[in-house]
């Protein structure tokens, strides 16, 4: 297996992180995650503090809020689950930029769980790009370099980006549809 090298990618508005991003792949937790129509957005406020909302479709209908708290190091932050679904998920996730170069791809990381060694036990990763079609192909070998160094090659399923609309659809039509749109923001 080898040595996995984790470095992180500073996050700031005056980097241009802010804007849209899609998931155009992602390795999955272990429990309830996100399925498909991924997308997320990073605002800069005035103070130069940054947010971020995402949505994307989930199986289980239910509506459930992520927050983002900053903490030491711009590249990392801390996402806390809220409402229905928050006993469900471990909450207080380490998520990580690990890569960016802010204008096509971004390489997210997120531990869930830690064993007693402190190495993750249960995580999840996002590959996003600016463009809901995929990524250039430079920045294809770029992600697939980073993905290897992390110990993470192979881990990834492709996020498809159907077109539907990603909104929080009423629990009525989610739970007869069997899928639902989930929506985390800070």
């Amino acid at each position: 297996s080898g040595e996995c090298s984790v470095s992180v990618r500073r996050v700031c508005g005056e980097c241009s992180y802010a804007g849209t991003w899609y998931a155009v792949a992602k390795k999955d937790p272990e429990g309830l995650f996100l399925l498909d129509n991924i997308k997320a957005e990073f605002t800069v406020k005035e103070d130069g503090s940054m947010t971020a909302t995402a949505k994307g479709r989930v199986k289980l209908c239910a509506n459930m809020v992520g927050t983002f708290t900053d903490t030491d190091d711009p590249a990392k932050f801390k996402m806390k689950y809220h409402g229905l679904l928050h006993f469900l998920e471990k909450g207080n996730d380490d998520h990580w930029v690990v890569d960016t170069d802010y204008s096509t791809y971004a390489i997210h990381y997120c531990c869930r769980e830690r064993n007693e060694d402190n190495t993750c036990r249960d995580s999840y990763s996002f590959i996003f790009s600016r463009d809901q079609n995929g990524l250039t192909p430079e920045a294809q070998r770029t992600v697939r370099r980073r993905q290897e160094e992390l110990c993470l090659d192979r881990k990834y399923r492709v996020v498809a980006h159907t077109g539907k609309t990603s909104v929080l659809l009423p629990c009525l039509l989610c739970c007869v549809a069997e899928n639902c749109f989930f929506s985390f923001q800070t």
